[in-house]
């Protein structure tokens, strides 16, 4: 079984499984060892913990991760990288559970139960930039049962996710990803680690779940319906966005009055309210149904 972590094992494995990397997964394999280890101790993956990671790939960071942790569920979508895997790469450990399946349909929560009891599992991965939203939500949204969620991104989204209002990064990401948990940027990786080479940097961000969010609402929903719709048309004011919005079918006279009630100015983007100014308009249109 080669070491993988570098560039010389990396391209070995490839040419013997003669693997061609597929463009629509967003293929990039790493290879320096000395940001994996770096990858390891931000997770803070010791040897009582569950373990899932999305998207493998050759199995670089699962041999690192089997190593540090007890269990390591591994969930890869291309089915060419099956036979790698099982056969190669992660042969000689006894700890890992190999699943061909897309992340965003698998029921993660059973795998909790199953895998850890459903005490909270550690999620460690080298993300597909194009995916990387959806699966942060996914795992967010289904209450499946998180210690933290320590993932490889574009490191733009990185910024992203932990910038607060009336910066031009400021979205319906930030706000969602800071309602369920506590981001911060561990490393950055240049595009130089990886095989074959991204266009652009790499940022490792670790999301600590909250154990409850910051801000109470009564319908988790409406609020991210309401924050969606006031970012997907951020030159509008909130008001026109909101009353624009399909879907959350909110009547103008409504958000102004909730505005008043809140002391905003009646010409306030949504970039410039915060998570708990966006959890009070919940609450007042809430109410007003």
């Amino acid at each position: 079984m080669a070491t993988l972590g570098n560039p010389t094992n990396t391209i070995a494995i490839l040419q013997k499984y003669q693997f061609n990397f597929q463009k629509k997964y967003g293929q990039n394999f790493l290879i320096d060892a000395n940001i994996l280890e770096k990858i390891i101790d931000a997770a803070g993956v010791c040897e009582t913990d569950c373990v899932l990671e999305i998207g493998p790939g050759i199995g670089t960071m699962t041999q690192y991760l089997c190593e540090h942790a007890r269990e390591v569920v591994a969930v890869e979508i291309d089915r060419k990288l099956i036979p790698i895997l099982e056969q190669d790469t992660l042969s000689a450990y006894d700890n890992v559970t190999i699943i061909n399946e897309d992340i965003l349909k698998l029921d993660v929560n059973a795998i909790v139960q199953d895998k850890n009891n459903g005490k909270p599992i550690k999620v460690v991965a080298n993300l597909p930039y194009y995916i990387t939203t959806p699966i942060i939500m996914g795992l967010f949204e289904s209450h499946v049962p998180l210690d933290s969620i320590t993932i490889m991104v574009q490191k733009e989204v990185a910024e992203r996710m932990q910038v607060g209002p009336g910066t031009k990064d400021y979205g319906a990401l930030s706000l969602a990803v800071q309602y369920y948990a506590k981001p911060e940027v561990m490393l950055t990786v240049p595009a130089s680690c990886f095989m074959p080479r991204p266009n652009i940097d790499s940022a490792v961000i670790k999301l600590i779940r909250h154990d409850k969010p910051p801000v109470v609402v009564p319908d988790e929903k409406l609020l991210f319906d309401i924050i969606r719709a006031s970012f997907n048309q951020r030159r509008k004011t909130l008001v026109n966005a909101l009353a624009n919005a399909t879907g959350i079918r909110l009547e103008k006279e409504s958000v102004l009055r909730a505005l008043e009630k809140m002391g905003l100015s009646f010409t306030i983007r949504g970039e410039a309210l915060t998570l708990e100014e966006f959890a009070a308009l919940t609450q007042y249109i809430y109410g007003e149904r």
